[in-house]
């Protein structure tokens, strides 16, 4: 069987997983990571299950030449990250396909900006037999283009039920609390009010990038996506404390969101931390600030036994980077959002890190926020489930509207 999934995900879990179910012990494996020789070795290793991360399966590929691979079996963990039909991961797995006698993926978050992305999803499980064999016939039969530059598809009325009844017979939908006998989990909002100095400092802030945008927008007055991300970004930089320079120098402004995590970090009476930073430059400060609390990063080797076996006493992970797959759920029970994320999925993969199966504990998900900034519309549209690139330009259009 070939296993692909986070490269974080193959070096901590799978194996560890092996090791906790009985029923399991006998299986052998062999983690595909590290130096393309080190690759190569794991490869030639007789094992019953070779794993792999999703960057280096176009490697795998090529490796056995790009048509065939001597595997019976393969299981895609956190398969959302192949719904982009373009991506080299996706198209080097669509040569060998043939190869497999059964396919199973794995995700918690299938469909995170709409049914959109099940295309591909569904297609590396039945070769397009049910979607059909091409993404643009499978948007012509379910959606309809919506109007305006930054529109997404709009799934047609009655095409939910009709995709459903498609792939009905080779998907299983299963909630945790039908199932499970979690603790549960509470959201909790902390806010960060900026003094009136500070205040005013922000809205000149943010008019002078709104401004800006709508400069190099020229005559449309049509704001890109790519340069409403980097505004709102701007934004959410100043709402955690510290900026960016266009020389990628850091300006620190305030401090406030630290002293509030200083709060939480001291109210948790040496109960282990998990922490979500947004910036690099957030991550810097925090390190700095709380460095006599002996910080962790969960890019560290071996750091997610360390976290699971409660000798860490803080650990900061951006979503992007471990947010999907790894069991942290043994640690602890207490995680704060320091930023906040437009993506919906890596919002909600970070917090299922630790309200998953084997939690013990009520999970409490802290979230500082600054009101009156660009915080509130990210928290307001992940409480809909709407973060996403449409709830980004709404926010920036009523910037717009405000700042000018």
């Amino acid at each position: 069987m070939l296993v692909v999934a986070p490269k974080r995900v193959v070096e901590n879990v799978w194996h560890a997983e092996i090791a906790n179910w009985s029923h399991l012990r006998g299986l052998t494996y062999s983690r595909v990571i590290g130096t393309e020789p080190q690759r190569r070795h794991a490869l030639n290793k007789p094992a019953d299950v070779y794993l792999v991360s999703r960057d280096n399966v176009a490697w795998l590929v090529g490796f056995y030449g790009g048509k065939r691979v001597p595997f019976d079996m393969l299981v895609i963990d956190e398969s959302s990250s192949f719904k982009n039909p373009k991506a080299v991961r996706f198209k080097a797995l669509k040569q060998v396909l043939d190869c497999f006698a059964r396919v199973v993926i794995l995700t918690g978050t299938p469909a995170p900006n709409g049914l959109e992305d099940l295309w591909s999803q569904i297609y590396l499980l039945d070769r397009g037999k049910r979607l059909g064999k091409y993404i643009s016939h499978y948007r012509e039969d379910y959606f309809r283009k919506g109007f305006g530059q930054f529109s997404k598809f709009e799934i047609r009325e009655g095409a939910h039920a009709r995709i459903s009844e498609r792939i009905g017979d080779i998907v299983l939908s299963m909630k945790a609390a039908d199932y499970l006998d979690l603790p549960g989990r509470v959201n909790n909002f902390i806010n960060v009010d900026f003094p009136p100095a500070l205040r005013k400092k922000y809205d000149d802030f943010a008019r002078e990038h709104v401004l800006e945008a709508l400069s190099a927008a020229g005559e449309s007055g049509e704001i890109s996506a790519a340069n409403a991300a980097a505004l709102t970004n701007k934004l959410l930089q100043f709402a955690n404390g510290a900026v960016y320079d266009e020389n990628r120098n850091v300006h620190e402004i305030h401090a406030l969101k630290l002293d509030v995590l200083e709060e939480i970090i001291e109210g948790a009476q040496g109960r282990p931390v998990l922490v979500a930073y947004t910036f690099i430059h957030d991550l810097n400060r925090i390190l700095a600030r709380f460095k006599k609390y002996g910080p962790r990063h969960i890019k560290e080797k071996g750091i997610v036994d360390a976290w699971n076996a409660g000798e860490v006493p803080i650990l900061l992970m951006h979503p992007a980077s471990g947010g999907h797959g790894l069991n942290l759920q043994k640690g602890g029970s207490l995680a704060v959002w320091f930023g906040q994320t437009w993506s919906l999925e890596l919002y909600q993969q970070f917090n299922a890190r630790l309200d998953r199966q084997g939690q013990t504990d009520v999970v409490v998900i802290n979230h500082i926020v600054a009101p009156g900034t660009i915080d509130d519309d990210v928290v307001k549209a992940q409480g809909r489930k709407e973060a996403d690139q449409d709830a980004l330009m709404t926010s920036v259009k009523a910037l717009i509207a405000r700042y000018t």
